[in-house]
């Protein structure tokens, strides 16, 4: 129960903040965590939303140093270790844990297909190789693949396997693998996404994973306090609403534009610029400025929850 006490709650894929020359921003970072301990959240580096696989080696292991260091020690760090090499994933493992991060996280690798014995070869060499705890994440929006409920089954029996942290949206799947796995302390469920952030946590998830928890970490803090309390009612408008400013920024784009999107938002209120690794371009202007309007009357109606 421990360490589904570690994990419990908000943990949220944390952008990769830039400067114009696509150095990483240690200020925007700091700016960042503090504003995810404020609301006890947990921060997951080098995921989707945080670019990973655009950022150099280098630029990793200097962002995990940052986070690190603002984090100081105040709420775990979770760090994505995606990659189509194996061999890249273990050393990246091997790094991170030298560096003091707490768990890792894992996709299935994107360029083959890869059938359900192949994704259970892959995800058990990683768990054993690996000297840190270890997230599976399924996405299927990135890696073309949806991990079969039964692989998971089996791998949720490795000693250094702790969870699944859940990007496809679908209900039903949700509701089996909580069915499965909610009442076991070794092994917890995070649901990724966002949209069934209520229904997965009134059904017994460990936590939540939202992209958006990056510019309003404190509303999905509410939202997750108001569904632990039993306060359904009130977190149901918490994620209606925050349903809506999703969609501002995601309805229409695919991730590539989505996070350009993000950021820019994030940008107006001062938490970080709006540079992103290419292949990602940023927001036209004009694009921009329609979209930060429309944006900004979203998210003065969410003050109706306080």
């Amino acid at each position: 129960m421990e360490l589904k006490e570690k994990y419990r709650g908000v943990i949220v894929p944390m952008v990769s903040p830039f400067k114009e020359d696509f150095s990483i921003d240690g200020e925007a970072i700091n700016t960042i965590i503090k504003s995810f301990v404020e609301n006890e959240t947990k921060p997951f580096v080098l995921g989707t939303t945080g670019e990973a696989p655009s950022l150099s080696t280098a630029q990793k292991v200097e962002l995990i140093k940052i986070t690190l260091k603002a984090l100081d020690g105040k709420q775990p760090l979770l760090a994505g270790i995606g990659s189509n090499s194996i061999f890249t994933s273990i050393e990246d493992g091997k790094r991170y844990a030298d560096l003091g991060v707490d768990a890792l996280v894992a996709t299935v690798p994107n360029y083959y297909p890869s059938d359900a014995a192949q994704m259970l070869n892959w995800f058990e060499k990683l768990a054993d190789s690996v000297p840190l705890p270890l997230f599976v994440y399924n996405i299927p929006m990135t890696t073309h693949h949806s991990i079969p409920l039964d692989v998971v089954e089996t791998l949720s029996h490795h000693a250094n396997i702790i969870g699944i942290k859940d990007s496809e949206n679908d209900k039903a799947r949700l509701e089996e693998s909580l069915k499965r796995w909610k009442d076991r302390d070794d092994f917890m469920v995070l649901v990724g996404s966002a949209v069934l952030s209520v229904f997965g946590m009134s059904r017994g998830a460990n936590g939540i994973v939202p992209s958006m928890g990056n510019l309003m970490p404190e509303i999905y803090h509410q939202l997750i306090i108001e569904t632990v309390t039993g306060n359904l009612q009130k977190a149901e408008e918490i994620q209606e609403l925050t349903n809506t400013i999703s969609s501002y920024c995601q309805a229409g784009r695919n991730v590539s534009k989505s996070i350009p999107a993000m950021k820019a938002l994030m940008s107006i209120k001062g938490i970080c610029g709006t540079q992103v690794l290419p292949p990602m371009l940023r927001m036209k202007k004009e694009e921009e400025a329609a979209y930060i309007e429309q944006m900004q009357k979203a998210i003065e109606n969410i003050s109706v929850i306080k």
